[in-house]
């Protein structure tokens, strides 16, 4: 069954596009996305040696090739992609020359966190967002994903230079992609996916979200990932001395493949799990999906990358139910219809679980925020499992142990 998706392009993009391609019929080279050459500039930007990882330094090798090999980037996704490449690079050395500076950051302590991993489009946004307007709890804020250290000069607790910068980024991908936004919308002072922050350790699904490089997705899946969340604890704790709070709530789908390593990393975490019936969730994620690597890449197969994360997403329920079976009382299992019935009563059992007192005022808050979080606010989207090559039967089949495990 073939995709009847179509992506949106804005006429400016398509525009610089026609150029890369002409420059590419003449064999003319304008992003060098090559390892070394990344590393090499990272360096320029900081002023800063290298930090020798064998693991990151082979992923990036990996990555790089990967995309030059397989991703069929356009001129301007190759751009934005060699930005985001820079962004993270530079990061990784700047936050490494802070450790030196002041080692004992990596000595505060991380409370056992709460982590929302349910399947996409399954209420994870919602719920997450939800528990991040308690003012005790800590979330990894968007501006915090792509502005994680603070900028020189910036006073303590102000850290209005990268919200701004975050916020124009917002505006930019509203502006390039309005269906990908009104299906995920991205809100540069909201709560984001502590996946982002994973993705500096250069082992985490970020890429192969975003675009067609299955060299580096196999490569990563043969890879044990500790280091990615030590390394997301670190950055936790980097962002714990700017703005400290007493526990963090965290969220990502990702998690649901490697909740044991998470435990190990985070012994103590209550893991919730959310659910939703597949068959009403697997076309808006494949839509995300096509949309996102629609604006890096011009030929985009859509079918491919929907089947792709139905295999990939039913791999990670099922090594989410190994972890269940050795761990069943570190979760909290919530159910989409429940969560919008009645979100309160889901954060209260949450908050049981956690040993956390929700307080009338945190009540208060959370309804605040609901009030002025509506759904579709920024924009309906409509999709079907056809669209994407998909049928009802081979959703049902590739989620049918899960399914049966929780009734769905």
């Amino acid at each position: 069954m073939s995709s009847t998706f179509e992506p949106f392009r804005r006429r400016p993009v398509r525009a610089v596009n026609r150029i890369g391609e002409m420059l590419q019929a003449r064999d003319v080279s304008v992003v060098d996305l090559s390892a070394d050459t990344l590393r090499r500039r990272a360096q320029r930007a900081t002023g800063l040696p290298w930090d020798a990882d064998p693991q990151a330094d082979e992923a990036l090798d990996v990555l790089c090739s990967s995309i030059i090999d397989e991703a069929r980037l356009s001129l301007f996704g190759a751009l934005v992609i060699r930005a985001r490449l820079h962004g993270i690079l530079t990061t990784r050395l700047r936050v490494g020359d802070r450790l030196r500076r002041d080692p004992t950051i990596v000595a505060t302590p991380i409370t056992p966190p709460i982590v929302i991993a349910g399947l996409q489009r399954s209420g994870t946004t919602m719920l997450h967002r939800l528990i991040a307007a308690d003012p005790d709890m800590r979330a990894v804020g968007s501006w915090e994903v792509v502005h994680l250290l603070p900028r020189r000069r910036e006073k303590s607790g102000r850290p209005r230079m990268r919200v701004a910068q975050t916020r124009v980024a917002e505006w930019s991908l509203r502006y390039l992609n309005p269906q990908f936004f009104a299906i995920h919308a991205v809100e540069a002072d909201g709560p984001e996916e502590d996946v982002l922050l994973q993705e500096y350790s250069l082992l985490s699904q970020v890429p192969e979200a975003m675009l067609h490089v299955p060299s580096y997705a196999a490569w990563l899946q043969r890879q044990d990932v500790h280091a990615s969340y030590r390394y997301l604890r670190t950055l936790l704790q980097i962002l714990h001395a700017q703005n400290p709070r007493p526990r963090w709530v965290l969220k990502t789908p990702a998690h649901l493949e490697h909740l044991d390593t998470l435990l190990d990393v985070f012994p103590g975490a209550v893991i919730v799990q959310t659910h939703r019936d597949p068959l009403r969730t697997t076309a808006s994620f494949s839509s995300m999906l096509a949309h996102g690597h629609s604006m890096f890449s011009d030929h985009v197969d859509a079918a491919g990358v929907a089947r792709h994360w139905l295999a990939r997403n039913a791999a990670m329920v099922e090594r989410a139910l190994e972890v269940r079976r050795q761990r069943p009382e570190v979760f909290v299992d919530v159910f989409y219809d429940d969560l919008v019935d009645d979100p309160m009563v889901q954060v209260a059992r949450i908050y049981t679980a956690a040993g956390v007192d929700l307080t009338d005022g945190t009540r208060a808050q959370m309804e605040r925020h609901r009030a002025g979080h509506t759904q579709h606010a920024h924009g309906v989207h409509t999709y079907a499992l056809a669209d994407f090559g998909l049928a009802e039967d081979e959703v049902n089949a590739a989620y049918a142990r899960y399914r049966t495990a929780f009734d769905l």
